[in-house]
């Protein structure tokens, strides 16, 4: 007795969107529901606050996808970068501050926002030990079909990133420059600590 080929469950609405990350956009999918987008292979996330990631776009190219999630942006860039965040804050010294700027790559998973003109998936719950991520993610700038994501993508360009990308140096310095500045806004605004 022979068994049916494993399916991939449908899209919930039968909106097609694991259909259009994976074979539009050539995106790999975990399986399951809800639909998450497989970092590491094509892509990294910056998840930074949405006021970081805004003084951050003016360094992206336009074709650069870039998601808001709450109140928290996620920048895509070259895979490997999240690897390399670290090293890079500690070269911009900026690892002594701890910025709330996050690289997510290899191993992990982003929720998919909705393809553009799809309408918005239920929200989803926050992803576990992370502040202020509730709600659905939404494409601010969705990925284009037939742009290759690599060459978009900021990438350090020591490490290969192709000569047209965007510099993750200055991504990364300005997001973590207005993350900083974020920080003293909130201390500020807390006032004086009396004794």
């Amino acid at each position: 007795m022979s068994f049916p080929s494993p399916r991939r469950p449908a899209d919930p609405g039968g909106g097609g969107a694991r259909r259009w990350y994976e074979q539009e956009l050539g995106w790999d999918t975990a399986p399951g529901e809800p639909l998450r987008l497989v970092l590491g292979r094509r892509f990294d996330v910056l998840d930074v606050p949405v006021e970081a990631g805004r003084a951050a776009l003016r360094h992206l190219g336009p074709a650069s996808p870039v998601a808001v999630r709450a109140d928290r942006m996620l920048l895509l860039v070259a895979a490997g970068s999240a690897e390399e965040l670290p090293g890079l804050l500690e070269w911009l010294e900026w690892s002594a501050v701890d910025p709330d700027l996050v690289g997510l790559g290899a191993g992990a998973l982003m929720d998919a926002p909705p393809p553009p003109g799809a309408a918005p998936a239920a929200a989803r719950p926050p992803v576990r030990g992370r502040r202020g991520s509730q709600g659905a993610a939404v494409w601010l700038r969705p990925p284009v079909p037939g742009c290759e994501a690599g060459a978009s993508l900021p990438a350090l360009s020591a490490s290969g990133g192709e000569g047209s990308a965007p510099d993750l140096v200055r991504v990364v310095a300005t997001a973590a420059t207005h993350c900083h500045r974020l920080r003293l806004r909130r201390v500020r605004a807390r006032g004086p600590v009396r004794s």
